[in-house]
């Protein structure tokens, strides 16, 4: 429970040797064990100083409960993202820009403003892509029958998506994709990608982002994309506002970016479980009206968001813990979806799953994942024709990670993962 007022001292500091910032805690995926010790003993917990720490700048609070992840969540006067949800931060010209690092009013404004390019006709449209899309993926990776299932299929089908929401020319695709891949491995040294070539993608990117938003205006389609360009909204004052073009522009970062890493990890996180666990998988195979509960339970088991952070704007406690003003708190989200004070086996994949109360995207309130609903509609679709179209599926080497370590709030995520399909 959170309570405001008279701060009281006092944290358990039982888990002092834990240091999060480790590279090594994520090299075969997020460190569950760790995270069980921190519920049981510190739940609200403030991580020491380590190197680590001094290069993120600064020691920060770790919170590990649902209840907790969910409470902060729901408190934007308290707990502000203006820092944006990095324990490095944002730079200011990026603040207020973004919904990931925006405060209301601000926020609402531009929830408002990039809701209305999602219209029921046009979720209908991106929901049958989505569907032609899976299915030639799908039939592309049947044909080669050694894939790498990350690169391959699960990547491909949130990028298609993205790319259709913003119309981006089928031919520019390719490189797009290639300059994402970039931005988002770079920060793994064991990778190799120069520094200087991350940040060349990432100019590259936005580059591309402002001229395509010149050229909906220029000359308007029929996608999201020319819909926010011109989207307008009346405000609670009674005037007018529009997406300027440098929010459009960073929206087109987020969304390549963000929204491609989170659902190509869920996707293959869930081939991963369903595999490990053949009696569901079978029972799904056998029952599809249980996908959608097996899509939530995916979503719980993957919980490929790490954490976000949020910056405290007034000395407060949470469960007894004095929190100062100007600290950083950081949401564990993989935990959070472990509790076993909310989930009953908490570390049992069950797709029959009834307390499905994940924080995956997001604990509730302002924050919510906008791209929630288009996330798990991918993530039905791509099993559903898995399911419908592949005889067999064969891990044929060992999966490796990436490790973008705390600076993102991604951290880790499956790489790479060679599987051998057949056809039915």
């Amino acid at each position: 429970m959170i309570r405001h007022g008279p701060p009281r001292m006092g944290q358990d500091d039982r888990v002092t040797a834990v240091d999060l910032t480790d590279p090594g805690l994520y090299r075969t995926g997020f460190p569950h064990p760790v995270f069980d010790r921190l519920r049981a003993e510190a739940p609200v917990w403030r991580h020491p100083d380590t190197p680590g720490t001094d290069a993120l700048g600064g020691s920060f609070w770790v919170l590990s409960r649902h209840t907790d992840v969910q409470a902060v969540s729901r408190d934007p006067q308290t707990f502000s993202s203006l820092d944006g949800p990095a324990l490095l931060g944002t730079s200011p010209e990026r603040q207020s820009r973004m919904l990931v690092t925006m405060d209301p009013p601000d926020h609402v404004r531009m929830r408002r403003l990039i809701s209305a390019g999602f219209t029921p006709r046009m979720t209908a449209r991106l929901e049958e892509q989505a569907r032609e899309w899976a299915v030639a993926i799908v039939e592309g990776a049947l044909a080669r029958g050694d894939v790498d299932f990350v690169e391959e299929v699960a990547y491909q089908l949130p990028m298609h998506m993205i790319a259709d929401i913003m119309g981006i020319p089928v031919a520019d695709r390719p490189r797009i994709f290639e300059l994402a891949a970039t931005v988002i491995t770079a920060p793994d040294p064991r990778l190799g990608v120069d520094t200087s070539a991350a940040l060349d993608a990432q100019v590259e990117l936005y580059t591309y982002a402002h001229e395509l938003g010149a050229e909906k205006r220029r000359c308007p389609a029929d996608d999201v994309w020319t819909t926010l360009t011109e989207a307008a909204v009346e405000q609670p004052d009674g005037t007018t506002t529009s997406l300027e073009e440098i929010e459009l522009d960073l929206f087109f970062l987020l969304l390549t970016l963000a929204g491609s890493e989170t659902t190509r990890s869920a996707i293959t996180g869930g081939l991963v479980a369903l595999l490990d666990h053949p009696d569901q998988l079978a029972r799904l195979a056998a029952e599809p009206a249980l996908m959608s509960g097996a899509v939530d339970e995916i979503v719980r088991w993957t919980s490929p968001v790490t954490y976000f952070r949020r910056t405290v704007t007034a000395d407060t406690e949470i469960d007894g813990v004095r929190i100062p003003a100007g600290d950083r708190v950081t949401l564990w989200y993989p935990s959070a979806n472990r509790d076993d004070a909310v989930f009953t086996d908490p570390h049992r994949f069950d797709i029959t799953r009834t307390d499905s109360a994940h924080v995956a995207f997001g604990g509730g309130g302002l924050h919510y994942c906008l791209g929630a609903n288009l996330a798990k509609r991918e993530i039905r679709v791509m099993f559903e024709e898995i399911l419908a179209r592949v005889g067999s599926i064969e891990i044929t080497g060992e999966a490796e990670w990436s490790v973008q370590g705390l600076g993102n709030p991604i951290t880790t995520f499956c790489s790479h993962l060679p599987v051998r399909l057949s056809p039915r």
